[in-house]
C-alpha cells in the first residue's frame, strides 16, 4: 500500500515547492485503512521533506496507536481529532503560511471582508485559540473553530484545511492562505467595509451549488 504513502509525500514536498511551508514545517495526512485498522497516514517528526521516502510515512490509528519505532509529525492528534470529528475528512493539510501566521499571530477571526472567505464554510474564517503545539487542549480548540467549516486560522501559529482528497485540500489551503494575503493588504488603507450576514448566506449558497455543479 505504497500508492497513498505516494501521494502524502508529493503533497508534503508541495508545502515546499509552493512556499506554503518551508523545509520542515506543516504536515500532510490522507485517511486510509491498513490491515482492517481505521487511520492515517501522516508525515514523520523532523524530517525534510524532499527527502522522504514511503517507509517514512507513519500509519497512525484513529485510537492514537503507532510503531513506537517511527515518529509521527508532532501534530498528528490534531489530525487524528479531525478524522474522528469529521467523517466527510479523507486529507489534511497543514501549513506555517507566511500571511496566514501573521494573521493568526492577531488571534482574531477574519470577516467577511470578501466573498471568498465563505470557501472555508461559513461567514467569516475562525482563528482557533492558542495552546502549545502538539497539545490536546490545541486539538480541542482546533476542534471547535472548525465547527461548520473545513479550514481555519490557528493561533500564533499557521492554519488548517481538510477535504475529501488531498489535492482540493490542498487547493483549500492555498485559497486560505491568498484570503490572508488580501486581507493584510486591505488593513494596509485602513478598515476594509464588511459583507452582511444576509450577502453572505447568499453566497454560501452559492458556493453549495457550484461544488454540486
Amino acid at each position: 500500500m505504497s500508492e497513498p504513502k505516494i501521494e502524502v509525500i508529493k503533497y508534503a514536498r508541495k508545502l515546499n515547492l509552493t512556499n506554503l511551508s518551508i523545509l520542515r514545517s506543516g504536515n500532510i495526512s490522507k485517511r486510509v485503512r491498513e490491515k482492517g485498522i481505521d487511520g492515517f497516514y501522516i508525515t514523520p517528526s523532523g524530517m525534510k521533506y524532499d527527502i522522504l521516502k514511503p517507509k517514512d510515512i507513519v500509519f497512525v490509528s484513529l485510537k492514537g496507536k503507532f510503531d513506537k519505532k517511527k515518529k509521527p509529525s508532532s501534530e498528528w492528534q490534531f489530525h487524528r481529532d479531525i478524522y474522528v470529528n469529521k467523517k466527510e475528512a479523507k486529507a489534511i493539510v497543514h501549513a506555517h503560511s507566511t500571511c496566514a501566521t501573521a494573521v493568526s499571530s492577531h488571534q482574531k477571526n477574519i470577516p467577511a471582508f470578501h466573498y471568498m472567505v465563505a470557501v472555508a464554510g461559513g461567514e467569516d474564517l475562525k482563528c482557533a485559540k492558542y495552546a502549545t503545539f502538539g497539545s490536546k487542549q490545541l486539538s480541542k480548540n482546533i476542534i471547535k473553530a472548525l465547527k461548520n467549516r473545513a479550514a481555519c486560522l490557528i493561533a500564533n501559529h499557521g492554519q488548517v484545511a481538510f477535504g475529501d482528497s488531498l489535492e482540493k485540500t490542498f487547493e483549500l489551503a492555498q485559497e486560505i492562505e491568498n484570503i490572508c494575503h488580501q486581507y493584510i493588504n486591505a488593513l494596509r488603507i485602513g478598515i476594509p467595509k464588511i459583507l452582511s450576514k444576509k450577502e453572505m448566506k447568499i453566497v454560501l449558497g452559492k458556493f453549495k451549488n457550484y461544488k454540486k455543479g
